[in-house]
């Protein structure tokens, strides 16, 4: 896995404390200029994951988690599919302000960082795709992921080529697999932001 530099192909990758990122996500909502940037930059990975978990449930009413849903591009996606029981949690109340309605049954601020609220067992699948990147989702997170879902259920995620090792995600996904936790149906490189020159490591596991 050969690693280039991409710490410096978007602005927001050089922040690392919570409040800097809110504050920006701020600024970068006004005028819905996030959604206008995303547009232009090509950012493909909310369709890759919904067309990734679309090719492995065939159940368009499964309970979805879209964990870090932004201003619900993911969400969008899948409702193209057919899939309309979808939660969607972020962080950044700006964000979840851009949010188109009818696109998801709920919307609560939530930091992924955290322990979840949801009891075990509780969701079919979830997504979550552009927040395991930087100064952003760490690789833990999988654990509360894999606690939420119930058995045999699919979590579909990308983990920004640029953090993949040093937030130490490659560790993390083997250890949930000698665990016995998950296992990993795909795993692949995918584009991510195609005009910014970054990809994304695209993952689907099951949980066992």
């Amino acid at each position: 896995m050969d690693k280039k530099e991409t710490a410096n192909k978007v602005p927001i990758y050089k922040l690392n404390s919570k409040e800097e990122i809110l504050n920006y996500y701020k600024k970068w909502t006004e005028g819905n200029q996030y959604n206008k940037d995303m547009v232009i930059w090509n950012y493909t990975a909310p369709h890759n994951a919904a067309k990734l978990l679309n090719k492995y449930s065939s159940n368009k009413n499964i309970n979805i988690l879209d964990a870090g849903c932004g201003s619900g591009l993911v969400g969008e996606e899948l409702n193209k599919l057919g899939y309309k029981n979808i939660a969607g949690v972020d962080f950044s109340q700006n964000m979840l302000d851009l949010i188109k309605k009818k696109i998801y049954q709920s919307l609560e601020l939530i930091d992924l960082n955290k322990i979840l609220k949801y009891p075990d067992n509780y969701f079919d699948a979830i997504t979550c795709v552009g927040t395991f990147t930087y100064g952003h989702v760490k690789a833990n997170a999988l654990d509360e992921f894999i606690r939420i879902t119930k058995q045999d259920g699919l979590i579909c995620f990308t983990i920004n080529e640029g953090i993949y090792i040093d937030y130490k995600f490659d560790k993390k996904i083997e250890k949930l697999k000698n665990s016995n936790l998950w296992e990993i149906l795909e795993f692949d490189k995918a584009s991510y932001i195609i005009n910014k020159d970054v990809e994304a490591w695209l993952c689907i596991a099951k949980k066992k």
